[in-house]
C-alpha cells in the first residue's frame, strides 16, 4: 500500500508542480550535459530517513574528482527512486528531482573540501533553499568559517565577510553617507557608501563579539531585506543569505545575542566534533598537497527558482496541526501545556518557529524525494528551529537541563495526529486505513 501524507480527496491530474515545468526548466549545472537524466533524489546525509524514502549510503556524498582525496573510498551506491503521493504526475517528479539534484550536487563539491559534517551541511543548503539565515555554534576549529566560504566559492553569488569586534560600529555593516564635494562646480553632497551588507551572501563570524547594537544593525536586513540609513532605504540583492558563527565556551569578552535577534534565524545548528575516522582524514588532506578545483553551480535566479519550488509543496492539515501543538507546547501557562514545561521553560516559542518548521519540512521532503511532507521531516527539523527559541527558567539551568533535553521531551510527550482517509461510500465514519503515512 503507497503511504501518502495528503488527505482528503486525490489531487486534481494538474498538479502544482505541472505549471513549474516551463517556468523554470532545467537547472544547469557545471559537468552535465544537456542530455544528462535527472539524478534520482537520494536520503540526505547523516540523517534518517522517513518511512517513504529508503536512506542512502554515505558515499553517495563523496566527492567525484581528479583530485581524490588522501585514502578516501568511492564506493557507488544504488540509486534512490522518489517517493510520490497518489496522483502525482511525471511532471512532479521532475520538479523534485530538478531540486534534489542541485542539493545532491552541490554537497559532493562540498564534500571536496568539508570532511563529515553532513547534518550541517544539510541544514544549511535547507535554510538557503526557504530563504533563511543560520545561525552556527561550535568550538574553535570544527571549519564553520570553511563551510560558509565553500558555500560561496560553488555558488556564483557575491559573498561578503564581516569579523565582528567590540569596537565594530553599525555603519561599518550597513554603509554610511560621506561628504563629496564637485571640484568642476565646488557643489558638496553626501553620497551613500554601501557596506558589506549588501552581498547575496553575508558571513558574520563571532557575531556574538561585538555590542548589542551593533548586532541590532543586521535585525532590518534579514527580516525585511532591507537597510536605512538616513532619510534613506536601500534594497539589497535577492537572493540574501546570512550565515553567522558563534562560540560557545568563550564568555570574556563576548555580547549574547538578544532573543529578538535569535528569532529572526531559522536554524541554530550545532557543529560537533568530527569522528575518529574523520579526524584522521582531515589530518591526511590538510597536511598534504591535496587542493580541490570546485565548480560554480547555481547563480542567484536559480536558486530564487528552487526556492519557489519548494514553497509550493503541498502539507495536509495533520501535519500543519502536529507543528502547531509543538510549537504551542513550548508556552509554559498555556492550555494543554505539558506539566514539566511549566516548570523548566520561562518563554516558549513564537509563530515564527511553525513557519519556519513548515517550511524546513517542505525543503527536507523535496531534498528526500517526495512531494508531500510528513511528521517526521516536522521531527527532524524541530531542533534546529526550537532549540534557540526556548528560554528556559534557572532551576532548568541548574539541573542542567537545556532547550534540546525539552525537545526531546516534546517530542515523546507530543502525539502525532494520524491524516483522516476521505469516507467510503455508504460508510461515513470510515477509519484511517492500516500504515497510513504519518
Amino acid at each position: 500500500m503507497a503511504d501518502s501524507e495528503s488527505s482528503g480527496t486525490p489531487p486534481p491530474k494538474t498538479s502544482i508542480f505541472d505549471q513549474l515545468a516551463d517556468e523554470i526548466g532545467r537547472i544547469p549545472v557545471a559537468g552535465e550535459s544537456p542530455a544528462a537524466a535527472a539524478i534520482p533524489a537520494a536520503a540526505a546525509p547523516g540523517q534518517t530517513a522517513s518511512p517513504e524514502v529508503p536512506a542512502a549510503s554515505a558515499s553517495q556524498m563523496a566527492a567525484s574528482s581528479p583530485n581524490q582525496r588522501p585514502s578516501a573510498a568511492t564506493a557507488p551506491s544504488p540509486a534512490v527512486t522518489p517517493t510520490t503521493r497518489p496522483g502525482a504526475t511525471a511532471t512532479d517528479i521532475q520538479a523534485v528531482e530538478q531540486l534534489a539534484r542541485a542539493y545532491r550536487t552541490m554537497c559532493e563539491q562540498l564534500g571536496k573540501v568539508i570532511v563529515g559534517q553532513q547534518r550541517v551541511i544539510e541544514q544549511v543548503l535547507i535554510a538557503m533553499f526557504c530563504q533563511g539565515h543560520v545561525l552556527l555554534v561550535g568550538v574553535p576549529g570544527l571549519a564553520k568559517t570553511l563551510l560558509v566560504k565553500t558555500i560561496s566559492d560553488v555558488l556564483t553569488l557575491p559573498f561578503k565577510r564581516v569579523q565582528f569586534t567590540p569596537d565594530l560600529m553599525p555603519s561599518d555593516i550597513t554603509g554610511t553617507d560621506v561628504l563629496e564635494e564637485d571640484h568642476t562646480t565646488g557643489r558638496r553632497s553626501f553620497r551613500f557608501v554601501r557596506g558589506p551588507i549588501f552581498a547575496n551572501m553575508v558571513l558574520a563570524d563571532e557575531i556574538n563579539r561585538t555590542p548589542p547594537k551593533t548586532q541590532a544593525a543586521l535585525l532590518e536586513a534579514m527580516q525585511e531585506h532591507r537597510v536605512t540609513a538616513g532619510e534613506h532605504t536601500y534594497d539589497l540583492p535577492q537572493p540574501f543569505f546570512v550565515l553567522a558563527t558563534q562560540n560557545p565556551i568563550e564568555q570574556e569578552g563576548t555580547y549574547p545575542l538578544p532573543e529578538a535577534q535569535l528569532d529572526r534565524f531559522m536554524f541554530q545548528t550545532l557543529v560537533h566534533y568530527p569522528t575518529p575516522q574523520e579526524e584522521v582524514q582531515i589530518m591526511k588532506q590538510a597536511s598534504s598537497n591535496y587542493r580541490p578545483t570546485l565548480h560554480r553551480l547555481l547563480d542567484g535566479p536559480n536558486i530564487m527558482h528552487l526556492q519557489q519550488i519548494v514553497r509550493r509543496v503541498p502539507v495536509a492539515e495533520h501535519v500543519y496541526a502536529y507543528a502547531r501543538d509543538l510549537v504551542r507546547a513550548t508556552r509554559p501557562n498555556e492550555k494543554d501545556t505539558p506539566a514539566f514545561v511549566n516548570e523548566l521553560v520561562q518563554w516558549g516559542a513564537g509563530p515564527r518557529a511553525g513557519i519556519y518548521l513548515i517550511m524546513a519540512g517542505k525543503a527536507r521532503a523535496i531534498l528526500h524525494g517526495r512531494v508531500h511532507v510528513t511528521t517526521e521531516d516536522i521531527v527532524n527539523m524541530a531542533h534546529p528551529v526550537l532549540r534557540h527559541r526556548i528560554l528556559t527558567t534557572f532551576s532548568a539551568e541548574a539541573s542542567g537541563m537545556t532547550s534540546d533535553k525539552i525537545v526531546d521531551r516534546l517530542l515523546k510527550e507530543i502525539p502525532r495526529p494520524v491524516p483522516q482517509q476521505p469516507a467510503a461510500a455508504g460508510n461515513p465514519t470510515a477509519q484511517p486505513a492500516a500504515g497510513a503515512a504519518r
